[in-house]
C-alpha cells in the first residue's frame, strides 16, 4: 500500500511539477489547473504561476463556476489522464505501483479527495487506481 504521496512517491501527489494543458493553456501541475478549472477561462491567468500552494489558496478564494461540484471529479480525471500519458516517465512509473493500494494520505482535513485519520473517501487513490488500469491494459494487451 502506498498511503502517501510523498517522498519516493511525491510524484503522485498534484503538486508535484508535470506540465498539463486544460482548455488549451499550459499549466505547471495539475493542482494549479485544477485550481483554474473551478472559474471562468477569463479568471484563470493568475492560476499559471506561483506554487501550488498558492494556486490552492487563490481557488478558495474565486467565484466558482456553478456546476463545481457535479464536474470536479470528471476535471480531476481528465487532469490525471493528461498527466498520466501512455508510454511515458510517468505513466510507466504509475503501472510499476503494480497492484498497490494508493491512498492520499493527509493531515490537512481533506477527506474527499484524500484520507485524514483514517477516513476519507480516496477519489484521488481511486482515479490513479483507474488510471493505472487503463495504462496497464494499453501496454499488455
Amino acid at each position: 500500500m502506498i498511503n502517501k504521496f510523498d517522498g519516493e512517491y511525491r510524484w503522485l501527489s498534484n503538486f508535484a511539477p508535470s506540465l498539463v494543458v486544460l482548455d488549451g493553456v499550459v499549466y505547471p501541475t495539475v493542482e494549479h489547473a485544477y485550481q483554474a478549472a473551478k472559474t471562468h477561462p477569463s479568471q484563470r491567468e493568475p492560476f499559471r504561476h506561483g506554487t501550488p500552494g498558492q494556486a490552492k489558496r487563490l481557488g478558495q478564494r474565486v467565484v466558482m463556476r456553478a456546476d463545481w461540484e457535479l464536474v470536479k471529479v470528471a476535471v480531476m480525471r481528465e487532469l490525471i489522464e493528461k498527466k498520466f500519458l501512455p508510454r511515458t516517465i510517468l505513466g510507466d512509473k504509475l503501472v510499476a505501483t503494480g497492484n498497490e493500494e494508493l491512498i492520499e494520505g493527509n493531515t490537512w482535513g481533506d477527506r474527499f479527495w484524500g484520507v485524514c485519520g483514517g477516513v476519507g473517501r480516496n477519489q484521488l487513490g481511486i482515479l490513479l487506481m483507474d488510471r493505472r488500469l487503463f495504462l496497464r491494459h494499453l501496454t499488455y494487451d
